[in-house]
């Protein structure tokens, strides 16, 4: 297990097979840096092209088709003190004809301070002179490449990952990818200092981040619970989540709610009556975008609700 420090030297704007950056192996770790939406880097120099410039792709050695990438998100940190976002809410999320009176959309700045762990405006509309929000660093795209040759932009999202823009991808959390091309050839990019649900204004507070991460390989074997993922799943200390990523809505929620229920079935040790029984009890459902291409919305099940001696041993 090896810990690689990379710096990256060009983006992408589209995840799919492109050349990889970097090989590395199940079990290794990567520290990076990623530029933000518009290409400013931490010095706030723009150095590439938008939209969300992506670093990678990592090449992860004996990740093939039908296999997991398992990814944990060891840490996501802002590198310098300023960050943007649009300062008007997208037409999409509101009545079309309240649409009409909203303002156009324009940039706002922010200072980010990371002694006191907050994010304030530079310029503050009344109201909001002593507003100030705690950050929560996350990453808004980050995925790997999809199948059959595609090279799908980052501005949207599908099984493969992509532009999910769900302030649940903060530090700590595992993130599991269906594998579609071998090496999976994973991606990531696009951080924001904090954001709220939907990214209703089109965008977090959108900033340049040290990132690292570390890869794992689940290898699709018959002789372990069926770990051929749909889309992308996820847990962080409280939740096991599944994320669907479509347009419309319903679509959205109606994958991320197939995807729960198919691993609550492979890896808890439910029937489809249990499985079914306790999530309409107990699942929840967050927004997580409503502005890109493909909406996104993520299924959540409490893990205290769940047997873990029919799961397999914890990676991280």
């Amino acid at each position: 297990m090896t810990t690689h420090r990379f710096f990256p030297t060009r983006y992408y704007t589209t995840l799919g097979s492109h050349e990889p950056v970097l090989y590395i192996a199940d079990g290794d770790t990567v520290i990076t840096t990623t530029v933000d939406a518009n290409g400013h880097d931490a010095a706030g120099q723009i150095i590439t092209a938008e939209p969300n410039p992506m670093t990678g792709p990592f090449f992860v050695e004996n990740a093939m088709p039908g296999d997991t990438l398992v990814v944990h998100l060891d840490s996501i940190m802002p590198n310098r003190t300023w960050g943007w976002t649009r300062d008007a809410l997208a037409a999409n999320v509101v009545n079309p004809e309240y649409a009409q009176t909203l303002l156009s959309r324009e940039l706002a700045h922010w200072y980010v301070d990371a002694e006191t762990w907050t994010a304030t405006l530079n310029a503050p509309p009344r109201g909001l002179e002593n507003f100030a929000i705690l950050l929560a660093p996350m990453l808004g795209c980050f995925g790997v490449a999809p199948w059959d040759g595609q090279a799908i932009s980052t501005v949207t999202s599908a099984e493969h990952g992509g532009n999910m823009d769900w302030n649940g991808f903060t530090q700590g959390v595992t993130v599991y990818f269906p594998v579609f091309v071998p090496g999976a050839l994973f991606f990531l990019g696009d951080g924001h200092a904090a954001q709220g649900d939907g990214e209703i204004v089109g965008t977090g507070i959108e900033i340049s981040m040290d990132t690292q991460f570390t890869v794992r390989v689940l290898k699709n074997k018959s002789d372990l619970p069926i770990r051929k993922i749909g889309t992308v799943r996820g847990e962080n200390a409280e939740f096991i989540f599944a994320v669907g990523n479509a347009r419309p809505l319903d679509q959205a929620l109606q994958i991320a709610t197939t995807e729960m229920h198919k691993w609550l079935l492979s890896d808890y040790g439910l029937d489809t009556t249990g499985a079914s029984l306790l999530m309409g009890q107990c699942v929840k459902y967050d927004v997580a975008n409503m502005f890109d291409p493909a909406y996104t919305i993520v299924c959540k099940m409490p893990k205290r609700f769940l047997n873990h001696n029919n799961k397999y041993e914890p990676l991280f």
